[in-house]
């Protein structure tokens, strides 16, 4: 039987909230699955509470709430931290996303996600 673990959109309201969410979604209070992206893909790949065969869904239910916040504006403050964090060589490329996310363009943090899931684990995200 394929476990379907249930990420509620309605909580969802940052990137940080996110964490949180899939987090206990799938490990369940206080659970982990990645604090950011890298960590996140890696934890898409297998093991970290999810099956290694990757037979797993996750319904990410209310999506619509988190695709709004996790919109423009939650993206340009997660490039800003970015920017602050990033090596010298990295900042011409992030400060150009992060022009392009205060003029409403480009890929938001919760298209971030959604590639994630469709690269890391194509077929188990379902939006609800």
């Amino acid at each position: 039987m394929t476990p379907i673990y249930v990420l509620d959109g309605k909580q969802i309201r940052t990137l940080g909230d996110f964490w949180r969410a899939i987090g206990e979604a799938i490990n369940g209070p206080g659970g982990y699955f990645g604090r950011n992206l890298d960590a996140f893909a890696d934890c898409l790949s297998g093991g970290f509470g999810t099956p290694d065969d990757d037979d797993y869904v996750v319904e990410w239910q209310d999506n619509q709430v988190p695709r709004e916040h996790l919109g423009y504006p939650e993206t340009a403050r997660q490039l800003e931290i970015r920017l602050s964090r990033c090596h010298p060589t990295n900042r011409p490329s992030v400060s150009a996303d992060l022009a392009a996310a205060r003029d409403g363009c480009g890929s938001t943090v919760f298209d971030w996600l959604v590639e994630i899931f469709n690269d890391r684990a194509p077929g188990v995200l379902r939006l609800q």
